[in-house]
């Protein structure tokens, strides 16, 4: 069986997105005048309607965007805190052991930092978008929140990959009374009708819709600074947590210059600070003393992206606190890239953290609520340990890059995963000049901290030996579910042509062009 995905070239603005429904919804704002910000906005929020465990208001994350008209790129933080009433002392470790779910801390009693209310950090999605429309919108907020809005309306299609989904995480969920109501049926994951019939079964969304309407008509602070902000204080803090309608009034997704560095002739712009871009950076530092393969990536370059990659985790482990993850959990993460027919161009993060985040969902909002508290390591007296009011250690990578004609926005969704992939799809094109097409096409490796190295099976054998010279390596297959491998999405502009792709083994990804054509 071969996999693949088609990448058309086109004049238009495309969006990429791992939710097809919300790249269409994206799609339609370039399609309407609007540019790839207006864009961005519009399938921010409505891919955390339709994948509403992977991202959504109540999440936190990063942008990079690309202005074409100033020649400049700009970063844009809106990751989560923790609540500054948040006291360590009530998450206490447990003797032995380490967590299973995403990172593997010390386990804290009842996984108090995992799941439940006492995980909710600060969301920042919402201030992030506003901040963003108010300095670059074109089109008024309210309409960017329509598609979103209309999707929350209709319901949450349960479709195979849907139910696959939810029944991965149902015993999580039915913990949460909210949670079990929305998601489960009875308890159990929601079944599609028949296997050979189409899905027609849809979740009940209205609450949501609802909050969505609000923030159209009050504007992105409403989430912050108005009612909404008071029932999604009132709503954590009924279920134990400590999140507070102060903390929503005082937080501030911001601004700033992005981290730039040159790369073998390509321009490189990544999110600074608490994010993997500096991770990213020190990657391809290394990677750039190394003498690479001459046409195509081989046992030289795949050596090179295990030798940077170690590298740079043992920097960020070091300095920025231990943010590997344990094999075999899922990330709750999203990314879409957005390139319009100017060269505007934005690509965006955002993330619940675990999938479906903390596991409960905030009756009055209807907002599945994230588990950031989970990014802090419980033990105390580390680079990242558990503190009241502290911004998150985020694996986000959001990066634009140029070279010559090319100009690129590329990112990816997988946790750990993310910069060991946004690394070597950045290498592709820098390195060994590939289009779109054979960049989300090559075979990837994971080195992403740990013993040992994730290598795609489909690799040659001289590949794989050179490999294992210099640690153990695991083959496995490019599978839909589980992810072995990050999933990226990414848009290209060359010579005034626009393209775009997702992971070609996402089932929901695709890129959509503005005049309704699948890129």
């Amino acid at each position: 069986m071969q996999v693949s995905k088609t990448v058309i070239e086109t004049e238009h603005g495309v969006v990429a997105a791992q939710h097809r429904i919300a790249a269409e919804a994206g799609a339609a704002v370039l399609a309407a005048g609007g540019d790839a910000v207006d864009a961005a906005i519009a399938t921010s929020f409505a891919i955390g309607v339709v994948e509403p465990w992977m991202s959504g208001p109540a999440g936190g994350g990063g942008l990079m965007l690309w202005r074409a008209d100033e020649g400049r790129a700009y970063a844009l933080n809106y990751g989560m805190r923790s609540p500054a009433a948040l006291d360590p002392a009530e998450y206490p470790l447990n003797k032995d052991g380490k967590s299973d779910d995403l990172f593997p801390w010390d386990t804290v009693e009842g996984e108090r930092n995992v799941q439940g209310a006492t995980a909710v950090a600060v969301p920042g999605l919402v201030d992030g978008m506003g901040k963003m429309h108010a300095r670059f919108g074109t089109i008024p907020w309210a309409e960017l929140l329509s598609p979103a809005i209309a999707l929350a309306k209709d319901g949450l299609l349960v479709d195979w990959f849907a139910a696959l989904n939810i029944a991965s995480s149902t015993r999580a969920l039915a913990k949460d009374p909210d949670a079990a109501a929305l998601f489960l049926e009875d308890g159990q994951w929601p079944t599609v009708s028949g296997w050979t019939a189409l899905a027609d079964k849809r979740l009940d969304m209205s609450t949501m819709a609802r909050s969505l309407q609000e923030l159209a008509e009050q504007g992105a602070r409403a989430m912050y600074d108005g009612d909404l902000a008071q029932m999604l204080a009132r709503d954590v803090q009924d279920k134990g947590g400590s999140l507070s309608a102060e903390d929503l009034r005082r937080y501030n997704a911001f601004f700033s210059d992005p981290l730039s560095f040159d790369y073998r002739g390509t321009r490189f712009d990544v999110l600074p600070g608490l994010t993997a871009g500096p991770t990213m950076q020190e990657a391809m530092k290394v990677m750039a003393a190394r003498a690479l393969d001459a046409t195509v990536p081989g046992a030289a370059a795949y050596g090179a992206y295990t030798d940077g990659l170690d590298a740079a985790y043992a920097t960020r482990l070091e300095t920025m606190g231990y943010d590997g993850e344990t094999h075999g959990h899922e990330g709750c993460t999203t990314h879409f890239s957005v390139v319009d027919k100017r060269g505007n161009m934005v690509s965006q993060t955002q993330t619940l953290l675990s999938i479906f985040g903390s596991r409960v969902v905030s009756p009055s909002t209807g907002f599945l609520l994230n588990n950031g508290i989970m990014w802090f390591d419980p033990v105390q007296g580390r680079p990242n340990s558990l503190a009241p009011d502290k911004p998150c250690l985020m694996n986000v990578c959001p990066v634009l890059g140029s070279k010559g004609d090319t100009r690129f926005a590329f990112g990816a969704s997988g946790g750990r995963k993310i910069v060991s992939a946004v690394t070597q799809l950045a290498s592709f094109v820098a390195d060994f000049d590939m289009d779109l097409a054979d960049t989300f096409h090559q075979p990837r490796i994971d080195v992403s901290g740990g013993d040992t190295i994730v290598a795609d099976e489909t690799l040659p054998d001289d590949v794989l030996a050179a490999l294992r010279s210099k640690k153990p390596v695991v083959t496995t297959k490019r599978t839909i579910f589980p992810y072995a491998f990050a999933c990226p999405a990414g848009v290209m502009r060359k010579n005034g042509k626009n393209s775009g792709c997702t992971e070609i083994m996402s089932p929901w990804g695709d890129a959509i062009a503005e005049n309704k054509g699948s890129a």
